[in-house]
């Protein structure tokens, strides 16, 4: 099934490069651009745009699919991609730990003008 553009999950963004990302906000498509699951539980029909500004460009057209989706190779070189970013996402905020701990030791200046208690 293409992707359902009229549901309240689907996300489309234009960058000034022109690069068009099209995709599913709580990540139940892995075949994004091309398709949606079949019988996907997340679907749920957008009711309206409330707040929303809709500008006058008009969105690109999805590319073509690539042969071979139907084998599920996109969804697991996908799956494979999200293993490595969660893998190291324990030490990424490990380092970020460690950054704001250094930035809030006090040196020898916080040490002579620090504010008395």
């Amino acid at each position: 099934m293409p992707m359902r553009t009229e549901c309240k999950n689907f996300e489309s963004r234009s960058y000034p490069n022109g690069d068009t990302v099209r995709k599913c906000n709580i990540d139940l498509a892995p075949d994004a651009p091309w398709r949606c699951p079949e019988n996907c539980p997340g679907y749920e029909r957008r009711l309206a745009d409330a707040a929303w500004t809709h500008g006058s460009l008009a969105i690109p057209a999805t590319p073509p699919e690539p042969a071979g989706l139907d084998d599920g190779s996109a969804a697991a070189v996908l799956d494979a991609a999200e293993d490595i970013v969660n893998s190291i996402g324990s030490d990424v905020m490990a380092e970020v730990q460690a950054e704001r701990d250094a930035a809030n030791k006090p040196g020898l200046l916080k040490r002579i003008f620090r504010k008395k208690r």
